[in-house]
């Protein structure tokens, strides 16, 4: 697993975690761009094994809250994660001992590595999704454990900022926090779900920073070798290349602070149309009308040459992608998961059907 993370893992981690991402977790050029000005100027990031935490370590989750599409357009200050994090600090009267990660997917993936440099803490090699969903209660922190999303502390990038002490229930906390983001813009640092180290261990997705730093590594060697970078990627996550055509329609707009809508692609021979929906991250794929993967398996988008992720707020009329399913991890697929980030927990009346295998949690070999 990884150790530490220096400017030459940025780009394998971008890669990775943007094809995590499913779409979502904000663009991860950007964010990469951005950790590497922090690591330039601080030096590596300490990246801790999740089971090296003490049982009483006070641990939160760190990420940006808002529209992905709004994340290209409106550029954040660079301190947003670590002010929330020191706000909700001075809400408590306690420091914590490191941040984990709040979705491995997109620049999410790097918010917490940013926030723990500039705070001085160690980033945990763990997050709550394996993937990025678009709403903080879809957290396995949460419905894996008695934690909860309040208290929490929001930033944006100039000087307004919030803490919220308690909510009726994490939905409510969503709700809460999803009005503060679209008033400071679409586009906020969020930093919640205080828990103890023993409840991080029980209840996360695991070794996801290595997990999107490994597959980062092979999309490069895939790409340099000339390989067939799209299968790499599914042999990697134990997923499966299920569509490669081009895009041939985009519907996308920004709502109540999400980015929704829908893309349609075409066959390179013109025998097949499939359709994805999204809420910040791909949820439902159809071909020729029939349901063919749902969340919370992930429907993942990359370029048919480079084997690069796709994410929403880049869909573009006439991309040739391939479109890869992955098995979603353990954590996110028992019944309680499934009420909060199953397919009917986003409108969809239709059964989860699981992929077999995943790879996602896995403990690295190595």
């Amino acid at each position: 697993m990884l150790r530490q993370v220096t400017l030459d893992d940025i780009r394998p981690i971008a890669i990775g975690a943007g094809i995590l991402g499913t779409g979502g977790g904000g663009n991860p050029y950007l964010g990469g761009l951005h950790l590497a000005s922090v690591i330039s100027e601080k030096g590596p990031q300490t990246v801790v094994d999740p089971f090296a935490l003490a049982d009483d370590a006070l641990v939160c989750v760190a990420g940006s809250i808002g529209a992905p599409t709004v994340s290209i357009e409106k550029l954040p200050e660079g301190t947003e994660m670590s002010r929330a994090l020191r706000l909700l600090e001075e809400h408590i009267g306690r420091r914590f001992d490191a941040v984990a990660i709040a979705e491995i997917g997109g620049a999410n993936s790097m918010q917490p590595l940013i926030a723990g440099l500039q705070a001085g803490i160690p980033t945990i090699d763990s997050d709550s999704m394996g993937r990025a969903f678009p709403e903080i209660q879809m957290s396995s922190f949460l419905f894996g454990s008695d934690a909860t999303v309040a208290p929490y502390a929001m930033v944006d990038a100039a000087d307004k900022a919030a803490v919220v002490p308690c909510a009726a229930s994490d939905l409510w906390g969503e709700r809460i926090a999803r009005n503060i983001a679209v008033s400071m813009g679409a586009r906020a640092g969020l930093v919640a779900c205080m828990m103890s180290g023993a409840q991080l261990k029980a209840a996360g997705v695991h070794y996801t920073l290595s997990l999107a730093h490994h597959l980062g590594r092979r999309v490069i060697e895939a790409q340099e070798q000339k390989s067939d970078v799209p299968q790499v990627v599914a042999d990697v996550l134990e997923g499966k290349v299920i569509f490669s055509g081009k895009i041939t329609d985009v519907d996308r707009r920004v709502s109540k602070g999400f980015a929704r809508g829908g893309v349609r692609f075409e066959s390179f021979n013109g025998a097949d149309v499939l359709d994805i929906e999204f809420q910040n991250e791909f949820l439902i794929a159809f071909i020729n009308g029939e349901v063919l993967a749902t969340v919370p398996d992930l429907i993942c988008i990359v370029t048919e040459e480079e084997g690069e992720p796709v994410t929403t707020e880049v869909l573009r009329y006439g991309t040739r992608v391939a479109v890869i399913a992955v098995p979603a991890p353990a954590q996110l697929k028992s019944d309680v998961a499934l009420e909060v980030v199953g397919p009917r927990a986003f409108g969809y009346d239709v059964e989860f059907r699981p992929l077999p295998g995943g790879v996602i949690g896995r403990r690295p070999v190595g």
